[in-house]
């Protein structure tokens, strides 16, 4: 029985059960997982709501299909299986809803669900390469005007500004620096060469 009801809850996400409550199934969307190049497969997780537990008649249609009964015969046949459920719960505690969870009642008596951890089912993660897309051209927005990427790309390069090297106007300046230090000191060593070389008198005989 409980495999039929599972069917109905993949595909409309939700079941009511008389008396107990309703059981949603929720999606949680797939992530990426950039370290290992891989898409993760959306999980689900199973919620329980105990304040609305009145089933539609698509229900009752679908669950007449798949037993091949008149549908007051399915409505009548739910509804007993939906007390023999609740007494269970009552009598043993808790029920094993297979691939679900748990149906148990608290201290006070109140029937509360345990869901299964959360599930892929059976869904695989799926390997995710980047693709790099040379030499294709795409619009771009740039303020209020739209440009090709190629267009954008001429447009940069034709603003760039060279780095221009400066290392050589350094240099200069330090040559130069050191050649007025050597004229310096050559000229001052000249010209006291000159007035403080040989002072001897000398005689000069007429």
């Amino acid at each position: 029985m409980f495999e039929v009801l599972n069917s109905y809850l993949y595909q409309h996400k939700n079941i009511s059960i008389p008396g107990l409550g309703t059981i949603y199934l929720e999606t949680i969307p797939s992530t990426t997982d950039a370290g290992k190049k891989m898409v993760l497969p959306p999980t689900y997780q199973f919620r329980f709501d105990k304040y609305f537990d009145a089933p539609d008649k698509d229900f009752f249609s679908y669950l007449a299909s798949e037993k091949n009964i008149p549908d007051y015969e399915a409505i009548k046949w739910y509804n007993e299986f939906s007390y023999e459920l609740r007494n269970k719960i009552r009598k043993e505690d808790k029920v094993t809803w297979d691939g679900i969870g748990i149906l148990k009642k608290d201290y006070a008596g109140n029937i509360i669900f345990e869901s299964e951890p959360e599930s892929s089912l059976f869904m695989q993660p799926v390997i995710a390469e980047p693709v790099t897309r040379k030499n294709v051209q795409h619009r771009l927005m740039v303020g209020d005007k739209e440009k090709s990427n190629y267009e954008m790309d001429e447009w940069l390069q034709a603003n760039s500004v060279p780095k221009r090297q400066t290392w050589w106007i350094f240099a200069l300046v330090a040559a130069c620096v050191a050649l007025l230090i050597l004229l310096f000191y050559y000229s001052n060593n000249h010209s006291q060469s000159n007035f403080s070389g040989n002072q001897q008198k000398l005689d000069v005989t007429k």
